[in-house]
């Protein structure tokens, strides 16, 4: 059949005048559970039975095309009117069951589509027709009122008999009544209307009303086997939506789940993220980003691609990321992460294959270490415009094992915007890899060009622009990393001896930073729990002792040891003389912590200022 503008077949309409001794026998109704389907004998190739199964044919194959709720009915609308009513109306349950749970509460019906109009001639004088609801005008429109189907009223008569019923019976008319909210209101008289139950898997889910103005020719018999069709499609289709809404509710859960609610925010760098997943059915991939802060106001830069699309590839990468973020809790280095993380994939299985980059930033040093397992390479943006790939050993993928990872040091500018992303971001049908990559290079520089350096947020949706209309066969993970930095002016550093005479030390070394940071307010509560610390550091430590200050928006004070024993708070006894610094610790800092290092730890906490 020819195709209409939004790419359905055309309904032609048809007058249901089927000839003689070529009755349409029905052992059932195909959407009972106790029917053994519809008996329709062969059309012939021309007359009103074959249209009326052709018609059957294109319309059950629109409203099947349908993914999503609002499809399927759209696709019963357009099937239905004006090719075989003038007018519809569709009820569903309210709320609608999913799959095998059993629907809680009473029977509720709810408006949920309308489409047609009842306008015109009525040269009977017989039909009052515009006394119909939701006429002369039915425009596709949502209603939230739901109405309350009564267990012994003849509307929930009717949809127990499964079957398109006529509304000339005076049960069938009460049924309609009470449906359409009014039963006070005159409907259309004869057989120009049609309640058709929706009938799913194993419940009425829904009623359909359908209507034809009194100008042109009644429903036959006939056409009750025709709504029947248009019916159990329908009912069969909302079924298949609303699993597979729950599905994907369940899968875009899942992703989201795995991936951060909010990143941090690391003190010397910004960071902005975005995440797409492949298409609207294949929603759970393998992609993920990560940002974990590390000791020495150092940050983790992660972005990993497992391969597939799938729930086992969602499992496998919410594995490996809580891998990575354990290993970077440990402070290894980026190429010791990526060894381990290749050697938690084998565990896991064979074939589970992954690529990612891991970062490591430090706003102190203005540096940036990057090992690299198989994945396109970062693009760092200056903040003079220019864009440039990082040159970093490409590696081998996680998961193919025995293969040693590399780390390069790069330097980190402040200013600069460090880009990482998979390759679903580059790569496409009409461009390779490095095609892809060159384009955004392309495009930050350009975004560059207009403002720099362009606002962070604005150039992640800047960059996702570069893919097309219909260019995206995989899901994307990007994260973005604006370097700002720590200024040397702002950091006081020393290397302590543990020594009795120690804590006092670090008093002295304290206060006098801060008084030449103008941050005399918090002199005394620095000097308290620095001391505490360092004590505490003293009585366990061989080997120097480092004291560190930072300040940004905040003082921050680290003291690193080489004790790998990380401590705890806990009540100490009136008697006990000792055990109350990290008390003191806890209460007066505004956050405090206790990271282990490759050798040793290191203690830290923070105070605002004021």
């Amino acid at each position: 059949m020819p195709g209409t503008p939004d790419g359905g077949e055309v309904l032609g309409s048809f007058v249901s005048t089927p000839p003689r001794g070529t009755p349409l026998e029905a052992a059932g109704h195909p959407g009972d559970e106790d029917s053994v389907g519809m008996r329709i004998p062969m059309p012939a190739q021309t007359g009103p039975e074959a249209d009326r199964l052709r018609y059957v044919g294109a319309a059950t194959r629109r409203i099947a095309r349908g993914l999503d709720l609002d499809e399927i009915l759209l696709g019963l609308c357009r099937s239905a009117v004006p090719a075989f009513a003038d007018a519809i109306l569709v009820y569903l349950r309210d709320p609608l069951p999913v799959g095998d749970e059993r629907p809680s509460g009473p029977l509720r019906l709810r408006l949920r589509r309308a489409d047609g109009g009842l306008d015109g001639p009525d040269p009977a004088g017989d039909a009052p027709v515009g006394a119909v609801p939701l006429v002369p005008a039915l425009e596709p429109a949502y209603a939230s009122e739901t109405i309350g189907v009564l267990l012994d009223g003849p509307l929930a008569e009717v949809l127990r008999g499964v079957r398109p019923v006529f509304a000339e019976s005076p049960r069938a008319a009460d049924a309609l009544a009470e449906l359409l909210g009014n039963p006070a209101s005159p409907l259309p008289t004869g057989r120009r209307a049609l309640l058709a139950p929706l009938r799913g898997r194993r419940r009425v889910i829904g009623a359909a009303v359908l209507l034809r103005r009194p100008d042109r020719p009644a429903f036959e018999a006939d056409d009750l086997l025709v709504a029947a069709q248009l019916a159990t499609h329908t009912a069969l289709g909302v079924d298949k939506a609303v699993l597979y809404g729950r599905e994907a509710y369940i899968a875009d859960a899942l992703q989201r789940e795995m991936l951060p609610d909010s990143l941090p925010q690391p003190t010397g760098v910004h960071l902005a993220s975005r995440y797409l997943p492949a298409a609207e059915s294949a929603r759970v991939g393998g992609d993920w980003y990560d940002a974990i802060p590390l000791p020495g106001s150092r940050v983790a830069l992660v972005v990993g691609d497992v391969m597939g699309h799938s729930m086992t590839s969602a499992a496998i990468m919410g594995q490996l990321r809580t891998t990575v973020q354990t290993l970077a809790g440990l402070d290894l280095a980026p190429q010791e992460v990526l060894y381990h993380l290749d050697e938690q994939a084998q565990r896991l299985g064979q074939d589970r294959m992954a690529t990612c980059v891991y970062a490591v930033y430090d706003p102190i040093a203005h540096r940036m270490v990057v090992a690299n397992a198989g994945h396109p390479p970062p693009v760092l943006l200056h903040a003079d415009g220019l864009a440039e790939v990082l040159r970093v050993p490409p590696g081998a993928p996680i998961g193919v094992g025995g293969v040693p990872f590399e780390a390069v040091e790069l330097p980190a500018p402040a200013g600069a915007t460090l880009l990482l992303y998979t390759d679903g971001l580059v790569e496409s049908r009409s461009r390779d890899v490095w095609g892809g990559i060159e384009l955004l290079r392309e495009r930050l520089h350009d975004a560059a060009t207009v403002l720099s350096p362009p606002p962070l947020e604005p150039l992640c949706d800047e960059v996702l622009e570069i893919l097309g209309p219909g260019d995206r066969d995989d899901d994307i993970a990007l994260l973005a990393a604006r370097f700002a930095g720590i200024a040397p002016s702002d950091v006081a550093y020393w290397f302590l001896e543990p020594q009795a005479q120690t804590a006092g030390r670090a008093r002295r070394l304290v206060r006098q930073a801060l008084r030449r940071w103008d941050l005399e307010d918090q002199v005394d509560a620095a000097e308290l729990l620095v001391s505490e610390i360092v004590t505490n550091a003293v009585r366990y430590a061989e080997r120097p002792i480092t004291l560190r200050l930072l300040r940004t928006d905040v003082l921050r004070c680290e003291v690193g040891d080489d004790a790998p024993l990380l401590p705890r708070m806990r009540h100490a006894a009136p008697e006990e003389e000792g055990g109350r610094g990290l008390y003191l610790v806890n209460r007066m800092a505004q956050r405090w912590g206790a990271t282990r290092l490759g050798a040793g730890k290191v203690v830290w906490f923070e105070l605002p200022i004021i």
